[in-house]
């Protein structure tokens, strides 16, 4: 079991693979932004009920080192985008209807403990580099647009949306800051307008995946320390910027910043955020428990979870 300490959801201190890890996703974020246009902010979905009498508190327009940095999965995603990806990877034929159902097993497991086993996370992310190994870069990337237009665009839940949006509004720079792969991270960070993503960076030698990760998962401290390298990167001021994630193990990002948010959050860190009085809103029943100065949307049912946890496919068909 020492090879799964790193996943240990209790240890929250950063490692050398975790510094190796974000500096890896905060240096890609990086490059995405200097080689590509900043993308347009997308129009709001739907008209969302404001909240008059803290809507001008937060966020501030116009202050350029503010930022926000959403968790994906459970937070600005329903389930995990790993198991949405998986869905079209095995209709493409990567993987075979055995793989499937412990694929289906380890997400409804997901979904019912509403926690990240480490065995699970060890098993996710040695899958996902078994399926990637020997692919091109860009062929993944082809197929990852696709399968967010098929699995993953209905997905989103309107409230978080809403906030990325007003933060958007604001004049402000919003980031996912994901275990998922970067690749995967960035596509839907496009898709919804956002200014880009921090994932998990598999390495990659001349467009071809080499089946290595570089560092580790963006998991638990490592987000954390891809948050710090870019924030000194875009000179952000961290006390101004805010941090939304449904799970426990984002306590180190959510630590860091000024303004904290726990959205759809599991027991052990909706129990934190009371402690620490943490702003805390839940999309799966609808219910405030707090009033923020930004736009909400009605709730619906969901799935409770967090990051990585939700792929189980072990070998890719030959």
């Amino acid at each position: 079991m020492a090879a799964l300490r790193w996943l240990t959801p209790r240890r929250q201190s950063a490692t050398q693979r975790s510094v190796v890890a974000g500096e890896a996703a905060a240096a890609a974020a990086e490059a995405a932004l200097a080689t590509k246009p900043r993308p347009e902010t997308a129009a709001k979905e739907t008209e969302e009920p404001q909240d008059p009498e803290a809507e001008s508190a937060f966020p501030v327009a116009g202050d350029p080192r503010a930022a926000a940095f959403f968790d994906l999965d459970n937070t600005v995603m329903q389930g995990a985008a790993l198991f949405h990806f998986g869905r079209g990877l095995y209709k493409r034929h990567f993987f075979d209807t055995r793989d499937l159902l412990r694929f289906a097993w380890q997400q409804a497991y997901f979904r019912m403990a509403g926690a990240e086993d480490p065995e699970h996370m060890q098993e996710a992310r040695d899958s996902a580099l078994s399926i990637v190994k020997g692919h091109r870069v860009e062929e993944l990337m082809s197929i990852g647009e696709e399968i967010y237009d098929e699995y993953m665009a209905e997905k989103i839940w309107p409230g978080t949306r809403a906030l990325a949006q007003a933060h958007l509004d604001a004049g402000q720079r919003v980031w996912l800051v994901t275990a998922a792969p970067l690749e995967t991270a960035t596509i839907i960070a496009r898709r919804l307008g956002l200014t880009g993503a921090l994932g998990t960076v598999a390495e990659s030698v001349d467009g071809v995946y080499t089946g290595r990760l570089v560092g580790e998962p963006l998991h638990g401290p490592a987000k954390a320390e891809a948050v710090r390298a870019l924030a000194a990167a875009e000179d952000l001021d961290l006390s101004l910027c805010a941090a939304y994630s449904d799970s426990h193990n984002d306590i180190p990002i959510l630590s860091l910043v000024g303004h904290p948010y726990a959205i759809n959050p599991d027991a052990r860190l909706r129990k934190h955020a009371r402690a620490k009085g943490w702003r805390l809103r839940d999309y799966r029943t609808g219910r405030k428990a707090a009033r923020i100065g930004i736009p909400a949307a009605a709730g619906m049912g969901a799935v409770a979870g967090g990051t990585a946890a939700a792929v189980a496919i072990h070998r890719r068909r030959k």
